[in-house]
């Protein structure tokens, strides 16, 4: 066996391994208590998120009634013992739709920030790594997309492509990867010039392998930092978009088409209708937005000290 250690047997190995595992897992738990202590806000951020997830995941053991069953004997109730959130103007449990929302809600910002930042991460590594006129361009049109406000674009992408989770998710995804594109660009500018590159260079590794071997793995910093941060701005955009009528459509029960529906006609005489969606925007939003700031400052070597 050439490729085995000298003076290290088979079961030496296997005996070794499990060790390795358990010295992983001490040294996450490590990490993750020392996070804590020095970014409380970013731990408490991170509790938030998990616990929405938890929330969309379990909405169905959660909820008390179905989401988008009607009830015309139940509509505009206040919160009860029935209804712990009060009903809707159709009858429907606020309390069983915002959790079922949550779903909506977590799987368009995740699917919206994962696709627009790979799809970014990838065309600012390409453009950073091969510079000259293929920068040069693709910059130029990264210009062109974040000129506009990540809200206008969205809106013109969703009115394009009409109301649906799929068609919402790219609406929201175009808008992030001009940002993701800047952002690993930035750091694959100064990784491109280090001198484990320039060795992988002179060895003759191709220019593609040595872009998604070398250079990428040390952008997931960055990566991870821009996802979390984009994550709310996507579910508020989300929001914003099924708020107009452009997002999620019924019956799928969505944070911002139940704004859409009761802010402007019950929002007097009824006020749960919006408080309490709105809560749930604004937690999500704040939540994920301590975590991202928390991690910045964590994953970026120039803010650790911050």
């Amino acid at each position: 066996m050439a490729n085995k250690p000298l003076g290290v047997t088979t079961a030496e190995i296997e005996l070794i391994a499990p060790a390795g595992a358990g010295l992983r897992r001490v040294r996450l738990g490590t990490l993750l208590w020392r996070f804590c202590r020095k970014k409380p806000l970013g731990a408490a951020g991170g509790a938030v998120m998990l616990a929405i997830v938890l929330t969309a995941i379990f909405a169905e053991v959660l909820s008390t009634h179905d989401p988008i069953a009607t009830d015309a004997a139940q509509t505009l109730t206040r919160p009860s013992a029935e209804h712990w959130l009060g009903s809707d103007h159709l009858g429907r449990d606020i309390y069983s739709r915002i959790l079922h929302g949550a779903r909506v809600s977590l799987f368009v910002g995740v699917g919206s920030t994962l696709l627009g930042s790979v799809l970014g991460g990838v065309i600012g590594l390409l453009s950073g790594y091969l510079g000259g006129k293929t920068d040069l361009l693709t910059q130029r049109v990264m210009d062109i997309l974040q000129g506009l406000p990540l809200l206008v674009l969205a809106l013109v992408m969703a009115a394009a492509l009409g109301p649906s989770i799929q068609n919402v998710i790219i609406a929201i995804s175009v808008p992030i990867i001009p940002r993701a594109a800047r952002v690993i660009r930035s750091s694959v500018l100064s990784i491109r010039e280090m001198q484990y590159v320039e060795a992988a260079r002179g060895l003759g590794v191709g220019h593609l392998r040595i872009a998604f071997r070398h250079v990428m793995p040390n952008t997931i910093g960055p990566f991870i930092v821009l996802a979390t941060a984009q994550l709310g701005s996507a579910i508020l955009v989300e929001a914003a978009l099924s708020f107009l009528g452009l997002g999620v459509p019924e019956p799928y029960p969505s944070w911002g088409r139940m704004l859409s529906v009761s802010a402007a006609e019950y929002a007097q005489k009824a006020p749960h209708l919006v408080l309490f969606p709105g809560f749930a925007i604004s937690l999500a939003v704040f939540g994920s937005n301590l975590l991202g700031d928390a991690l910045r400052d964590t994953l970026d070597p120039r803010l650790r000290g911050a």
